[in-house]
């Protein structure tokens, strides 16, 4: 099932299903109630949404080797791991907003998990029957502020940093080998898969739930492959996940 959060005109914001014929709504959350309505609207008639609003969303520095090279750093022997803010979050279309405070900000294109489970302590084995599905999202970062201010808080956290969508998929399999790529303006920037992540699904929900516990919503962010360059005003952004779809964002001056 591929779920999504919409805008529909007569009914408000609310959760669907994606169907040959339109968005099958549902009532209620697939987090908590979930129930299918008789109601299939075209996709032309709904507005789509960052489909989950997160109340916190968990991120992983450098996990794939590659980009790990590029940034000169080593790959870590622990998962590292920041916060972004649940206000960074923007949907399918909606801008990106380039902060004045930075002259360098960069896509990251980056396969993201959504809980559906409250979740802590959780064993490996055990973590994907507490995971809801997953979806694409493009971890903005202004790079200036990321080098000068030596963490990552302003440089991850401004409004609109973290596009997600375009749907929670709840069959994509992590444990396959799925491409991952960012275009801008249709020339390809990143070209990854998600096979090549250090640390596996698995591996960073359980590495995460020993430090904090995971709400039904969460997301966490399982870092990007090597590629990863500016984007300025006017320009497109595509996250594509094979087996997910395709997130896109125009690009526009705060």
């Amino acid at each position: 099932m591929k779920i999504v959060r919409i805008d529909a005109e007569a009914d408000d914001i609310t959760y669907g299903a994606v169907e040959p014929d339109g968005i099958r709504l549902y009532h209620g959350s697939p987090f908590f109630q979930w129930e299918r309505s008789e109601t299939v609207l075209p996709i032309t008639e709904v507005k789509l949404l960052s489909p989950v609003i997160p109340t916190k969303v968990v991120a992983v520095g450098k996990n794939y080797a590659d980009h790990a090279a590029e940034m000169d750093s080593d790959v870590p022997e622990t998962p590292i791991l920041f916060l972004k803010p649940p206000t960074t979050v923007i949907g399918p279309l909606a801008p990106i907003k380039l902060p004045p405070e930075s002259s360098e900000v960069h896509h990251e294109a980056e396969l993201a998990v959504v809980m559906g489970k409250v979740t802590r302590n959780v064993a490996p084995q055990d973590v994907l029957a507490n995971v809801l599905g997953y979806t694409a999202a493009n971890d903005v970062t202004a790079r200036d502020l990321q080098r000068s201010d030596g963490q990552w808080t302003r440089a991850k956290g401004f409004d609109s940093f973290l596009p997600l969508g375009p749907a929670i998929d709840t069959e994509f399999d992590p444990a396959e080998s799925h491409s991952i790529t960012a275009t801008v303006n249709g020339q390809i920037r990143q070209d990854g898969h998600t096979s090549d992540l250090v640390f596996g699904v698995a591996e960073l929900v359980s590495f995460i739930s020993r430090v904090m516990t995971l709400l039904p919503g969460d997301v966490i962010l399982t870092g990007t492959p090597a590629g990863v360059g500016p984007i300025r005003d006017g320009d497109r952004v595509e996250v594509e996940i094979e087996g997910i779809g395709v997130l896109m964002n125009p690009v526009v001056n705060a």
